[in-house]
C-alpha cells in the first residue's frame, strides 16, 4: 500500500469537483470502491448556511503537520511514529476512582477518553462527572454541526440540569436559600476535564442564573418523592434546549452574549449522557452519537449490547414518529435524500432552531440581530416548511442493571462508528486488556540493582511492545478507526495520511472522533448481587 495511498488522495482531491459555498471551498470525490474502502463524510451534516464558531481549540492538528489546502507546492502525507503519537494523544484524558478505605463501592474502574479533530476547530465536545449533591456519575459526548457553539454549551450546561434534577426538595431549598443570602453554595459537580478543554467563562453567569430559574421551577412543582432517574433526564434536556431557545429571543444589551446566543441557537448538536449509580445505569440519546457495552460471557468470548439507536432517518421508529406529529400531507417531505426535510442527518438534537421555529421567529430574531450576517448565520427556510417544530432534544432513555460480566461502556460520537461497526469497538477494547495484562509482568529485582540491570529490564520490556502500545483505550480505538486496512490492522501510511489531510479534505474522509470508555469495577457489581 506504500505509494497508493497518498497518491490516489492527492490526485483525487486535485481532480475533484468543487463548489463554491458562502467563502469555502467543498471537494467533492467519489472514488472506486474497489480501490479503497474508506467511508467519505462529505457535508454528512447540514446542507444550509449556519453558524461558525470562532473558537480556537487545542485539539487541531498543529500546523507543522496539518496541511490547509490540497494546492501545496510542497504536500507530503509522511509523519514520524512520534509525531503521530503526538497528535493522536494530544486530548488524551484519564481518571482513576480513588479507594481511599482500600475498599471501593463505586461501580466505575476508571474511565479513558479522547478526541481527534477533522473539522478546524473540532465541533465534538464530551464532559465527565462525579455527582456531589446525589448519588453517581455522569459521561456525555455530544457531537456538534454547523459549528462547535452548540455543543460547547450543552456540554457544560446538561449535566448540571441532570444533577438538579435528580436532587431533593430539601437540598433544592438549602441551595436556593444561600443564593438569596449571598452565601457561597455547595458544588453540585466535580467536573473531570481535560486541562486544555474550552469553557464559556464570560456566561458563566448567565448560565448559571438559568440553572436557578430551573430549580425554582422544580420547587414550584412540589413533586413527592421527586424525578425518577429517566424523568430526571428527559426533563433536563428538553429544559435546556428550551432555555437555549429563549436565551437568544431575550434582549441582550452585552454584545458578546448575544452574539454567543445567536451562536449557540443556530447551530446544533446531538448528544449521548451516562449515569452511572451502582449497579443502575441510565443512558439518555438525542441524535446518532451511540452507546454500547463490551459483554464477556462466561465462555470468554466477548458479545455487543447496544443502549442507544442512531435517530435518523434509517430508523423506522424515527420516521413512524415524525409521520405521528406531522399531517400525512408532509410524509413524504419528511425525510428527502435521508435528511430531515433535506438538511439535517439526525432527528433529534440540541440547537437547530431554523427547524424548530416558526418562519415569522426565525425572521424577528435575525432581523433584530445587526451581528448575524457577520457570524455567518443567515435565515434559510427549507421547502415544506409547514408545521414546526420538526426537530426535538427529546432523549430516549434505556435502563440497564449492570452484571459481573458487563465490563465496559463505550460512548462515542458518530465520527468513530462510521469507520467501525459496534463489533469492532469491543474486540478492540477487549483485546486491548489483554494486551495491557500480558505485558505488564511483575520486575524481580535481583540484588545488588545496578544500572545496566535496570537498563535491560527496561529493553526488555520495551521488545514486549509496551512502549509502542496505547495506555489510553480511546486513543487505541481512534488510531484502528482512521489506520485499519482491510484485515483489520493499523497501516502506518494510512494513518499518517488521514493525520495529514488538508483542511479542505480532511471532512471528505472522517469526521471528527470523541470517545469515552468506562471501565466497571465487577467485584463491586458481584458483591452487590451476594448482597442482595
Amino acid at each position: 500500500m506504500s505509494r497508493t495511498v497518498s497518491s490516489w488522495i492527492l490526485s483525487s482531491a486535485r481532480n475533484s469537483i468543487v463548489l463554491q459555498r458562502k467563502g469555502r471551498l467543498y471537494s467533492i470525490c467519489i472514488p472506486n470502491r474497489q480501490k479503497i474502502k474508506w467511508k467519505l463524510v462529505f457535508s454528512k451534516r447540514l446542507l444550509y448556511p449556519a453558524a461558525s464558531c470562532s473558537l480556537d481549540n487545542v485539539f487541531s492538528l498543529k500546523k507543522a503537520f496539518r496541511h490547509t489546502s490540497t494546492e501545496e507546492e510542497q504536500f507530503s502525507f509522511q509523519l514520524s511514529p512520534s509525531q503521530i503519537n503526538d497528535i493522536l494523544r494530544a486530548g488524551e484524558l484519564s481518571h482513576k476512582i480513588l479507594d481511599l478505605n482500600s475498599k471501593n463501592t463505586n461501580s466505575v474502574l476508571r474511565f479513558e477518553s479522547n478526541q481527534l479533530a477533522s473539522n478546524t476547530p473540532i465541533e465534538d465536545r464530551r464532559s465527565a462527572a462525579t455527582c456531589l449533591q446525589t448519588r453517581g456519575m455522569m459521561f456525555g459526548v455530544f457531537d456538534g454541526h454547523a459549528g462547535s457553539a452548540c455543543a460547547q454549551a450543552v456540554s457544560e450546561r446538561l449535566l448540571h440540569y441532570i444533577a438538579v434534577s435528580l436532587m431533593s426538595r430539601q437540598a433544592l431549598e438549602e441551595i436556593e436559600l444561600a443564593v438569596e443570602c449571598m452565601k457561597p453554595v455547595m458544588p453540585i459537580l466535580q467536573l473531570h476535564k481535560h486541562p486544555n478543554d474550552v469553557e464559556y467563562r464570560e456566561i458563566t453567569s448567565q448560565y448559571f442564573e438559568n440553572l436557578r430559574v430551573y430549580w425554582q421551577h422544580l420547587l414550584d412543582l412540589d413533586i413527592e418523592p421527586g424525578f425518577s432517574l429517566e424523568e430526571a433526564m428527559v426533563s433536563a434536556f428538553k429544559r435546556l434546549d428550551s432555555d437555549i431557545s429563549l436565551e437568544v429571543q431575550a434582549p441582550q444589551e452585552n454584545e458578546l452574549m448575544r452574539n454567543l446566543a445567536l451562536q449557540v441557537a443556530f447551530s446544533g448538536a446531538t448528544a449521548c449522557v451516562a449515569h452511572v449509580d451502582g449497579v443502575h445505569l441510565h443512558v439518555a440519546n438525542a441524535g446518532d452519537c451511540r452507546a454500547i457495552l463490551g459483554v464477556r460471557e462466561e465462555d470468554g468470548t466477548w458479545s455487543t449490547l447496544p443502549l442507544t439507536r442512531d435517530h435518523n432517518a434509517f430508523d423506522e421508529f424515527e420516521i413512524r414518529r415524525l409521520k405521528r406529529e406531522h399531517p400525512r400531507s408532509e410524509e413524504k417531505t419528511l425525510f428527502v435524500n435521508d435528511r430531515l426535510l433535506g438538511i439535517l442527518m439526525p432527528s433529534r438534537a440540541f440547537g437547530d432552531v431554523q427547524l424548530k421555529w416558526s418562519k415569522e421567529l426565525q425572521h424577528s430574531v435575525l432581523e433584530n440581530s445587526c451581528d448575524a450576517e457577520a457570524l455567518n448565520i443567515y435565515q434559510y427556510v427549507p421547502p415544506n416548511y409547514h408545521t414546526p417544530p420538526y426537530l426535538t432534544a427529546e432523549p430516549e432513555v434505556t435502563y440497564h442493571k449492570l452484571r459481573g460480566k458487563d465490563k465496559f461502556l463505550i460512548i462515542a460520537s458518530d465520527g468513530l462508528w462510521e469507520m467501525l461497526s459496534n463489533e469492532q469497538v469491543v474486540k478492540l477494547v477487549a483485546g486491548h486488556l489483554t494486551e495491557l495484562n500480558e505485558q505488564k509482568p511483575q520486575l524481580a529485582f535481583e540484588k545488588p540493582v545496578n544500572l545496566g540491570y535496570m537498563h535491560n529490564l527496561l529493553l526488555q520490556r520495551k521488545n514486549r511492545g509496551i512502549a509502542s502500545l496505547d495506555q489510553n483505550i480511546a486513543t487505541h480505538l481512534i488510531r484502528h478507526a482512521i489506520g485499519d486496512n482491510e484485515y483489520g490492522e493499523v497501516d502506518q501510511e494510512k494513518l499518517a495520511a488521514m493525520l495529514t489531510l488538508p483542511e479542505d479534505l480532511a471532512r471528505m474522509y472522517r469526521d471528527d472522533i470523541t470517545v469515552t470508555v468506562v471501565y466497571f469495577n465487577s467485584e463491586t457489581i458481584e458483591n452487590y448481587y451476594r448482597n442482595n
